[in-house]
């Protein structure tokens, strides 16, 4: 698998709705016919299992994948603590070093022509012993699509974020899908155009605050052209 064929999912913080979008990516992928595997190479906040530590996130990636991985393969780096995971990393005694994290890349794709990578937190995650989460993008080339929670304070977030990504000069933002995460979030229609000026276009996909928050509920609002183009999906 070509490293240009995967979509790296990042936020504008925590919390912001990665894990439902990129499901939601990766089902509107199969849907039309491509062989993609959901990944989450970092996570912490893990339930203990009789099959061993299982994050939440990975299992929802992993549950709309056509590509079936054994888990670790999914999710090669778990943590019980809902914590920073490089401080979670640091009281397990695990290193997590970026060339490992790219061998494991090209096991976890060799079946597979899309991969949707999502991220942990926000783009700038630290890792331990040192260096970033987005160093794994940046070493493999990925296209990044932003999530942007949309709440007070994004904007900052998010032009920060963009700006972030474009420097790196190995990564390119492909788009941006708002998730209304505060119902209450006032002046949406001003913030939207406030974003497409700052972020460089419109939305690919605007998330409404969705009462059970599923890959299916949100797949409802991921079917823009645009996105299709970003996935590759259309020409």
């Amino acid at each position: 698998m070509s490293v240009s064929k995967g979509l790296f999912i990042t936020g504008t913080d925590t919390g912001v709705g990665k894990t439902v979008i990129a499901s939601g990516l990766v089902r509107l992928a199969a849907g039309s016919g491509r062989r993609v595997v959901g990944l989450k190479p970092v996570a912490s906040g893990a339930e203990r299992t009789p099959d061993g530590l299982r994050n939440e996130d990975a299992l929802a990636l992993a549950a709309e994948s056509p590509v079936q991985l054994p888990y670790a393969l999914t999710n090669p780096l778990c943590f019980e603590p809902a914590i920073a995971p490089h401080i979670a990393a640091a009281e397990a005694g695990v290193a997590i070093a970026v060339p490992d994290l790219v061998a494991w890349y090209a096991r976890a794709t060799a079946q597979a022509d899309l991969a949707i990578v999502e991220g942990a937190g926000g783009w700038r995650v630290p890792l331990h012993p040192e260096g970033f989460l987005s160093d794994l993008p940046e070493q493999l080339g990925l296209d990044v699509l932003l999530v942007v929670g949309l709440r007070l304070g994004c904007l900052n977030h998010a032009r920060l974020t963009f700006e972030a990504i474009e420097r790196s000069g190995r990564c390119r933002c492909v788009g941006w899908i708002g998730n209304r995460i505060d119902p209450a979030f006032a002046r949406l229609g001003e913030n939207l155009a406030t974003l497409t000026r700052l972020l460089g276009g419109p939305p690919l996909g605007v998330i409404p605050s969705l009462p059970v928050p599923t890959a299916a509920a949100a797949l409802e609002y991921l079917q823009e052209p645009a996105l299709a183009r970003a996935l590759r999906l259309s020409t």
